[in-house]
């Protein structure tokens, strides 16, 4: 009885110490993206369904990425908006790249990170940003003739933010974004603690750390299993980063976790169908990969 209770202390105490360094991250995540959803969410959408009549070719990638990243909806959400979009006439190369970039970033997310620190943030919103970049040159290039989504049955669904008090549509949005994040947030900070007391530190410098190949295709795989939330996730790799794990290992991390969680896996099988959804999972992979050692090398 003694050693769980001096244990319990022990990993209370790790669960303090960092739930007090990224607890207001978090709210002010939380607080920023449900302004965005509330008060921003249909401009964006607007500004790239407004993008069919433009006649930028290729080029218009660029602006859906942004959007994409900009975008506070999850991929549930985001697939029968595009749905939408591409009834309108919306180019798929250009649909990849909004896509790519919604699943793997939004602003919620992008507050959660600062946590990180300042290179580790600008590493995550460059490595999104490219890879959301590379979704629409490849749909563009390999399947400019053909359907590379099928968004049958899809449709725009009426969204949650309808309270004519602004005030209190705000609230609710943020009451969401909290009971969606907040046990994900909380078991990140847990597994945080568990693993600075129980896992040697020398083990995460020999798996994740240098400049070896090794440490970033692990960091790549264990993105699939690991990741069920952002918010979840911060707490680990801020522990992780603090122990050793280089930044190109974190970089993979954060690239295959957000776009194979499962939850995204099964809406993007039911559009893709199983031939492109199995290109889908190889061109993550590879540039989780690729990018993780082009973090390291150049930083």
């Amino acid at each position: 009885m003694a050693i769980l209770k001096r244990e319990f202390i022990y990993v209370w105490y790790y669960f303090d110490v960092q739930l007090r360094q990224i607890f207001w991250y978090w709210v002010l995540g939380m607080a920023i993206g449900s302004l965005v959803s509330v008060f921003a969410k249909d401009r964006i959408h607007g500004l790239f369904a407004g993008m069919k009549n433009k006649k930028w070719g290729l080029l218009g990638i660029i602006p859906a990425c942004f959007l994409g990243i900009a975008s506070p909806l999850c991929m549930y959400g985001t697939i029968p908006i595009a749905a939408s979009f591409r009834k309108q006439g919306m180019r798929e190369d250009w649909l990849a790249a909004f896509m790519m970039a919604s699943i793997l970033l939004n602003p919620q997310l992008i507050i959660y990170s600062a946590a990180l620190g300042t290179k580790a943030l600008a590493v995550r919103i460059g490595s999104c940003f490219l890879c959301g970049l590379a979704a629409g040159l490849l749909v563009h290039f390999f399947y400019r003739d053909k359907d590379f989504f099928d968004f049958t049955g899809f449709s725009e669904r009426a969204g949650k933010d309808v309270h004519p008090n602004l005030i209190v549509r705000y609230l609710l949005n943020f009451w969401r974004n909290f009971k969606a994040t907040g046990g994900y947030f909380l078991l990140g900070i847990l597994l945080s603690a568990l693993f600075q007391r129980y896992v040697p530190q020398k083990m995460m410098v020999d798996v994740f750390g240098g400049n070896e190949a090794w440490g970033i295709l692990m960091a790549a795989t264990i993105g699939v299993p690991v990741y069920v939330c952002g918010g979840g996730t911060i707490p680990l790799l801020q522990q992780w980063l603090s122990e050793g794990m280089s930044l190109g290992s974190a970089t993979a991390f954060m690239l295959t976790g957000p776009s194979t969680k499962i939850t995204n896996l099964g809406a993007l099988k039911i559009v893709m169908g199983m031939k492109r959804f199995l290109l889908y999972l190889a061109f993550v992979m590879s540039f989780s990969f690729l990018c993780g050692l082009a973090v390291n090398l150049f930083f």
